[in-house]
């Protein structure tokens, strides 16, 4: 089952990833639900390797967002970015998942394909605000855990409480015909 292309409506924010500049930060859309992670061998033995239990997660990033419940540690989507809006977060914080929601990451972990920790690590859009929408990480993704939506910025912005409704319905406004 692909990431929910709803997913901001479907979904509440349960918390943010932060990025360590002070000024960028991604939400985390829950609740999650059972998918292809916990359907995978390699990410179940992973998880039962670090004592770990594979619980339902949700959906990391709005603009560039990858929906941790499906995601298996490919990292065709590390490989793909131009501009390394991606890393295994658990590169940089070696925690379960379910505790890297809230934290605070500088953006140093791992951007490499290969250089996950193990299959129970997952793609993070750290770098969501350097996205150049080219959109070649989620032809990739094996489980369709991707959703590249730049109109998912409203969302963003409502849940930050930075939206302007003025300035989106003048920036929504058709052009004048002359």
């Amino acid at each position: 089952m692909p990431i929910d292309p709803d997913f901001p409506r479907n979904h509440q924010v349960i918390g943010r990833i932060n990025h360590s500049d002070g000024e960028h930060f991604h939400f985390f859309w829950g609740p999650g639900k059972v998918a292809e992670a916990a359907e995978n061998e390699e990410v179940k033995h992973a998880y039962e390797s670090h004592g770990e239990e594979l619980v339902p997660l949700g959906v990391s990033g709005t603009m560039v967002a990858i929906d941790w419940d499906s995601c298996v540690a490919d990292g065709a989507c590390i490989e793909a970015c131009p501009v390394q809006v991606y890393q295994w977060y658990r590169t940089e914080h070696d925690v379960p998942a379910k505790e890297a929601i809230n934290q605070t990451f500088a953006g140093t972990g791992s951007s490499v394909k290969e250089e996950r920790k193990d299959y129970t690590d997952k793609a993070d859009p750290i770098r969501e605000h350097d996205c150049i929408w080219c959109m070649a990480c989620v032809s990739v993704c094996p489980p369709q855990a991707v959703k590249v939506d730049q109109s998912n910025l409203e969302f963003h912005e409502k849940a930050a409480g930075t939206f302007n409704e003025a300035l989106s319905k003048s920036s929504q406004a058709p052009p004048h015909a002359h």
